[in-house]
C-alpha cells in the first residue's frame, strides 16, 4: 500500500490515505517523528505502529486535561480513559502519568476523605465512595485512620442540627436514627448522638 496523501484536519491532526482512500488521522508530532512522505510504502506493521503511538499520545493529553481539572485515583482514571481508547493505551497513559508524578493513590484517597468528612460523611460513606472509584483497601483504612475517629458522634452532631432538628423536636427520633444508619453510621454513635442532642436541647 502506498501512502498517496497527507492531508490537515480541521483539529490539525494528519489524515492519512492509502492507495487513495482515507485510513486514519495521528497527531502532527506522532507523523513527523514516523519519517512517512507521500509515496512512501506502508506495510500493515508501520500503519499499526503509528496508530498505537498516535492514541497514545492522545490519551497522555487526555489524562493530563482530566488531572488539571481535579485529582483522580488511578483506577478512576483509566476508567476514564477507557471511555475513548483501549485497555492497553489507557493503561500505558497512566503508568505516565505515574511516572511523572501525577498520580498518587494514597495521597489522592487521603485527600478524598478528608473533603468528604468536612461534609459530615460517615467512615462508612467515605470508604464506599473511595472503593467506588478504585482505591484499595489498605488505602481506604489508611485514609479513614488519619480523618476520622471510631466514634462519630461529633461528626453526626452538625447533621442533626442542621438537618434533623425540627424531626427531632417534632418526636421523630426513632426516623432520625433510622436516617443516620441509611447514611452509614453505627447505631451506638447515632443514638449517643441524639439522645445528648435531645437532652441539651429539648429536655425540660
Amino acid at each position: 500500500m502506498l501512502l498517496t496523501a497527507v492531508e490537515t484536519t480541521r483539529r490539525g491532526r494528519c489524515a492519512l490515505f492509502g492507495d487513495g482512500e482515507f485510513l486514519f488521522s495521528v497527531d502532527p508530532e506522532t507523523f513527523a517523528k514516523s519519517g512517512l512522505a507521500e509515496g512512501d510504502t506502508l506495510e500493515e506493521e508501520t500503519l499499526a505502529r503509528l496508530r498505537e503511538q498516535s492514541d497514545l499520545r492522545a490519551a497522555k493529553d487526555r489524562a493530563l486535561l482530566l488531572l488539571s481539572g481535579r485529582d483522580h485515583g488511578a483506577q478512576e482514571l483509566f476508567q476514564k480513559l477507557c471511555r475513548s481508547f483501549d485497555d492497553h493505551t489507557a493503561a500505558a497513559a497512566v503508568a505516565e502519568m505515574q511516572r511523572l508524578g501525577l498520580l498518587d493513590d494514597a495521597a489522592f484517597a487521603r485527600r478524598k476523605a478528608e473533603s468528604l468528612a468536612a461534609k459530615h460523611k460517615s467512615r462508612r460513606e467515605i470508604a464506599a465512595k473511595l472503593a467506588s472509584i478504585g482505591i484499595d483497601r489498605p488505602l481506604i483504612e489508611q485514609a479513614l485512620s488519619s480523618i476520622a475517629q471510631e466514634d462519630e458522634t461529633e461528626t453526626i452532631r452538625p447533621l442533626l442540627e442542621r438537618q434533623y432538628r425540627s424531626k427531632l423536636a417534632a418526636g421523630g427520633r426513632e426516623k432520625v436514627l433510622a436516617a443516620l444508619v441509611r447514611r452509614g453510621f453505627r447505631t451506638r454513635d447515632a443514638i449517643a448522638a441524639v439522645d445528648r442532642f435531645l437532652e441539651e436541647n429539648f429536655s425540660e
